[in-house]
């Protein structure tokens, strides 16, 4: 509570410790819509548009699993031009693939269903979306504008807001898509840094949440990886063996660690040569929490933590 009385649950989440490592969601295709107007509280569900156009791109991003975002630029900063939409995929290889296109009318949204079909250009810059949905949580808006303003005066072709991406706990919330990394608990500093960080290829533990082609106890792995090895590419290590037991999760992740192993005493790789990690996570679930700044009941969470990370 702050002294006005209000909740503010990201200010909750950061006094008890909350836990953001694997709280990805799992995911590796995103439709961005670009609407001007006001955000409804559910976003995309909730807009005024012709319902057989919404309906078939409701339907068309469903059976692809890919998640819909109203998107933004920030600020008064006059659009030019029509609305834009886009499509955009993180394939099995790795490799971005993009299709975008404009909006004037309800139905050219159509266009949509055809491009979730298709695979789309390979290439094209990443995209930096920011939460700043403030009818869904106040969190998102309190904490998530000044960051997209900070990250827009550094790189305003890269970056929007957008609707609800999942946490509101942990705002302020960055995903860079189509890489499907997710950044929490980040103000206008840190999003600086993480974000220049993430495009010349260092990714870091620190506001790490995961990778959305990973499932929590994976995230939980690579996360312990980069803590231990320093940051490190969106390719640099990939999951080769998920194995789950009585315990937990037994996880090995292969790759190239930039650097020496951070801890003294332990077997130290040498930059550029392959390793193997074996990451040992377990899941807890946290005491009955108010969770976000709207939900009038609480819940419980599920915690995943690498408790060792033994280099093979």
């Amino acid at each position: 509570m702050t002294t006005t009385g209000r909740f503010f649950c990201a200010d909750a989440a950061r006094t008890r410790g909350d836990s953001i490592v694997g709280t990805a969601p799992h995911g590796t295709a995103w439709v961005l819509i670009e609407y001007r107007g006001g955000w409804p509280a559910d976003g995309f569900d909730g807009l005024d548009l012709e319902p057989g156009t919404k309906a078939l791109v409701f339907a068309a991003a469903r059976a692809a699993r890919a998640r819909v975002l109203l998107v933004r630029r920030h600020g008064r900063r006059v659009p030019q031009g029509p609305p834009r939409w886009a499509v955009l995929r993180y394939d099995a290889t790795g490799a971005h693939r993009q299709h975008w296109g404009t909006w004037g009318r309800d139905e050219d949204l159509a266009q949509i269903v055809e491009a979730l079909r298709t695979p789309g250009e390979p290439g094209g810059r990443p995209v930096v979306l920011v939460c700043a949905h403030g009818l869904h949580d106040a969190c998102c808006a309190v904490r998530g504008r000044p960051v997209a303003r900070a990250l827009s005066e550094r790189r305003p072709d890269l970056v929007w807001e957008c609707t609800h991406v999942g946490g509101d706990r942990f705002a302020a919330n960055v995903v860079v898509v189509p890489d499907g990394v997710y950044y929490g608990n980040l103000d206008a500093g840190s999003a600086v840094t993480v974000v220049e960080e993430h495009l010349a290829g260092r990714i870091r533990a620190e506001h790490l949440r995961g990778y959305t082609d990973l499932f929590p106890p994976q995230q939980a792995a690579v996360a312990a990886v980069l803590d231990r090895f320093g940051p490190a590419g969106r390719h640099d290590y990939a999951v080769a063996r998920t194995f789950r037991d009585d315990d937990g999760w037994q996880i090995r992740v292969t790759g190239r660690p930039p650097g020496p192993a951070a801890a003294d005493g332990e077997a130290r790789a040498e930059a550029g040569v392959e390793i193997a990690i074996d990451v040992e996570v377990r899941a807890r679930r946290t005491p009955q929490r108010q969770l976000t700044c709207r939900g009038p009941a609480t819940s419980s969470a599920v915690v995943y933590e690498a408790v060792s990370a033994r280099q093979g």
